[in-house]
């Protein structure tokens, strides 16, 4: 049975294991950095690598894992795989969390010179 909390009614516990294993898919710095990239606008892998930092066949192993689970998706450019999110509630979930954390430790802490108390 499900219980009302503040007038909303508790998930399924289907949703909320779907919920976890997106989550859990960004738990991946690399992979939220990658979504974070994407939120901005499309991209191929070579530009995501280069963007992220990260090398391009692990850029490619994170983009086949958040395409499988359904948080991007990909279109054919000539030779090219052109990545974007179809999703606009994953967009703001990324952008809102990124967003409330940079605002929380500022632009100094967000470069590892400063710590969060001070």
């Amino acid at each position: 049975m499900a219980t009302l909390t503040g007038g909303f009614e508790d998930p399924s516990a289907e949703v909320l294991t779907e919920a976890a294993a997106v989550f859990g898919l960004l738990a991946s710095s690399a992979r939220l950095h990658i979504m974070w990239a994407l939120s901005q606008g499309e991209s191929d892998v070579t530009h995501l690598a280069d963007r992220v930092g990260g090398a391009l066949p692990a850029v490619s192993q994170h983009l086949a894992k958040l395409k499988l689970a359904g948080l991007v998706r990909s279109r054919r450019a000539g030779r090219r795989q052109i990545y974007y999110v179809d999703d606009p509630d994953i967009v703001t979930v990324v952008r809102v969390m990124v967003g409330q954390l940079t605002a929380r430790t500022g632009p100094v802490a967000a470069h590892g010179t400063a710590s969060r108390g001070s």
